[in-house]
This record gives C-alpha cells, sequence and structure tokens, in this order.
C-alpha cells in the first residue's frame, strides 16, 4: 500500500507553523506511515483553491481549512482518512469507539 501524503499549505505564518506541527505530532503518535510536507508556495496553494490558510490536504483532498486545527480536529480528521472503517467522522465525533483497544475488530 502507498505511502499517504499530508500536505500543510501555508505560506509560513505563525497558524501554519502552528498546524504543521500538531499534523506531525498526531501522525507520529497514531504510528500513521505518512510523510508531511509543507506547500509554501502561494501559486501552488492557489491550484488547491484556498483562499485562507492554514489548510491540510490528504491524498490531493483539501480536508481542513483557514485554521489551526486542535489536537482533537486534526486527531478526529486522520483518523478518519486513515481508518478502514471511518468511525469515528464528523457526526460522531465523541463516540468512543476509536479510543478502544478495539483496532482489530475492523472498526478503526
Amino acid at each position: 500500500r502507498d505511502m499517504k501524503i499530508i500536505k500543510i499549505l501555508g505560506t509560513g505564518c505563525p497558524s501554519c507553523i502552528r498546524t504543521e506541527k500538531i499534523v506531525t505530532e498526531v501522525v507520529n503518535e497514531l504510528g500513521i506511515d505518512a510523510k508531511i510536507l509543507k506547500v509554501t508556495d502561494i501559486v501552488d496553494i492557489m491550484m488547491y483553491d484556498v483562499m485562507s490558510t492554514p489548510a491540510i490536504v490528504v491524498d490531493e483532498k483539501v480536508m481542513f481549512k483557514g485554521k489551526v486545527p486542535s489536537k482533537n480536529e486534526a486527531t478526529a480528521l486522520l483518523v478518519d482518512n486513515f481508518a478502514n472503517n471511518a468511525c469515528c467522522s464528523d457526526e460522531n465525533i465523541d463516540d468512543s469507539c476509536c479510543d478502544t483497544d478495539e483496532k482489530d475488530s475492523g472498526c478503526c
């Protein structure tokens, strides 16, 4: 399986740097096999049709934009994208299903 690519779009502002830190932290904590790339060129950023940074792009899809995600938001977003079965979607973000040890149950 291919390694996922997570891109942090931002021109290097403090918010963009914080976003990258949070995403890196979550990726490391969850043990996600992903490469994190910083996209700082405004022309490249505009190709994603993003007008407000920071933004998070997973596999070329913009998943989050316009503000720094909280650690919980970043975790939910990445679990959604890296789980086989997205049981922690926005609708049931408080669902404890991903906090259990049932990682082998196919839930997460």
